[in-house]
């Protein structure tokens, strides 16, 4: 039996065709899948109508208006008004969505053809479901637009009708939903790109399916992924013990960043951290973290320590020499920011990348990711998901994508998306305090890999939980970010350990 402080393990994120075969596994259960999400959908749909007056549901020409359909039978039989608009051909329902449509007319229900006048209390979006791949347009487009603004909470079925699954991209124009309801297990599309936005709260019904890996699936990134190194420290221990980080970086006019970076390591534990510039002209202090040892990054760039090489490391013939020096060593190394953009314009220093044996993590933010790639921000942005995997197949190592639900895709295939953080977090030295929150975990003795996924995670949960204590979201730094990272990683690890009988 697992430890009560044990984490839960990390929700599967499924594909498209991930979830259809979940489906065909199952299309003989009983009751049948459809039956199952319209009463879960129903339960909820109970619960959020907290105002006097019918509940809409608007449902298309699918199974997800198969959905709607029961949701309104199960409703009407609880003595609750409902409104079921039709948006689409009733001849052409698909056969279980016809079936849901029969056992709704023996229920004495009806259908309009047009939006009923009254006011309604709650709306249900069951017009599109993950398997919508055209934009939305004309009269159903003009529909979603309405429904977006009427005074009333908003509950979609699976996934906000115009959300592309996959991508989180809104096809069109899209349902802004105020609780999604996802059936069976959480899609990519939920989570990422206009994902959160459209969403609101998401919760999901498992539809009595247990939870497994499908084909292609992904993992919601949790404590579970990197909770063997949530450990407390032994007394017989030193500074020694948790390694050294070095930062290379720190141009002229950007000091600030390596800075940024070497305190977030400093935060999360690493033992000693070493700030290498490469403005040299500067005094060799952060007066706000004195513990940083500062040195010139010509000095550090083949130390043999974990390597945080980009934050504010400009383009210079300097910056190449210290990126060349990095690569050319054994150090695990964390590149971000113009070490990225380095990688992007120099073929030679992206081949000694490759050809490397220690590890590396990389992590872009979109307009990186597409000078790296060759490509446009918006091409990235379509599809974070394949981005990440492209990067993560042409240089051979773990890459993070950051912005909403960052995608951390691995050469091997694994992707996991992060759902902590929120958009107070788009300020500048936010990458840099994750670059050195990493080399800190890496520092440690934590793989690389293992360090990108616990790092990401708890950089977003410590903006969260800066937010909490009503810090933010407008005017949050990463320098508060750093010190809030290093009170949920206590936390975590606090959590985690066994308390004594």
């Amino acid at each position: 039996m697992p430890s009560p402080h044990a984490p839960l393990p990390a929700p599967p994120v499924h594909l498209v065709d991930g979830i259809r075969q979940l489906e065909l596994d199952y299309r003989d259960a009983s009751p049948p899948l459809m039956e199952r999400a319209g009463a879960a959908a129903a339960e909820l749909a109970q619960t959020l109508r907290t105002a006097s007056g019918p509940v809409l549901i608007a449902c298309g020409p699918g199974n997800n208006g198969g959905d709607g359909l029961v949701v309104a039978r199960l409703l009407k039989a609880a003595g609750i008004a409902v409104h079921v608009l039709m948006a689409g051909d009733e001849s052409r329902l698909p056969d279980d969505a016809a079936k849901a449509m029969r056992a709704w007319r023996q229920a004495g229900g009806s259908c309009h053809a047009a939006l009923p006048a009254e006011h309604p209390a709650l709306i249900i979006d069951a017009l599109f479901g993950i398997g919508l791949q055209r934009p939305l347009a004309g009269d159903i487009e003009a529909l979603v637009t309405h429904l977006n603004g009427l005074e009333a909470p908003r509950l979609a079925l699976d996934i906000p009708s115009g959300l592309d699954a996959r991508t989180g991209c809104v096809l069109g124009c899209a349902i802004h939903a105020t609780e999604t309801l996802s059936f069976i297990g959480l899609k990519p599309g939920l989570l990422t790109a206009d994902g959160p936005d459209h969403c609101g709260r998401i919760t999901v019904a498992d539809l009595g399916i247990p939870a497994r890996d499908t084909a292609g699936c992904g993992h919601l990134l949790s404590q579970a992924l990197f909770a063997d190194r949530l450990v407390p420290r032994l007394a017989n221990s030193h500074k020694g013990t948790y390694g050294d980080a070095v930062v290379i970086g720190g141009a002229r006019g950007m000091i600030g960043a390596a800075f940024l970076a070497g305190r977030a390591a400093l935060h999360v534990g690493a033992g000693r951290v070493f700030v290498g510039l490469i403005d040299t002209s500067v005094p060799a202090l952060d007066p706000f973290q004195p513990e940083l040892m500062v040195r010139s990054a010509a000095s550090l760039a083949q130390a043999p320590a974990a390597l945080a090489v980009g934050p504010g490391l400009g383009r210079s013939a300097e910056a190449i020499q210290a990126m060349r020096h990095a690569l050319g060593g054994n150090a695990p190394l964390v590149l971000d920011a113009d070490a990225l953009n380095l990688l992007a314009e120099d073929e030679e220093l992206a081949d000694s990348l490759r050809q490397r044996t220690a590890p590396a993590v990389l992590t872009p933010h979109p307009a990186e990711a597409a000078r790296m790639l060759g490509t446009t921000t918006e091409a990235v942005q379509g599809d974070r998901l394949t981005a990440a995997h492209d990067l993560a197949k042409a240089y051979g190592c773990p890459v993070l994508i950051k912005g909403t639900g960052s995608l951390i895709a691995t050469p091997s295939g694994h992707w996991y998306i992060n759902a902590t953080g929120h958009p107070g977090m788009a300020t500048a030295g936010m990458g840099d305090c994750l670059s050195g929150i990493i080399a800190g975990l890496i520092a440690q003795g934590w793989p690389a890999e293992q360090a990108l996924l616990a790092g990401t995670h708890l950089h977003g949960a410590a903006a969260d939980r800066l937010v909490a204590d009503g810090i933010g979201p407008v005017g949050l730094t990463a320098s508060e970010t750093a010190s809030a990272a290093r009170r949920v990683l206590n936390e975590w690890i606090s959590q985690l350990t066994p308390t004594a009988p």
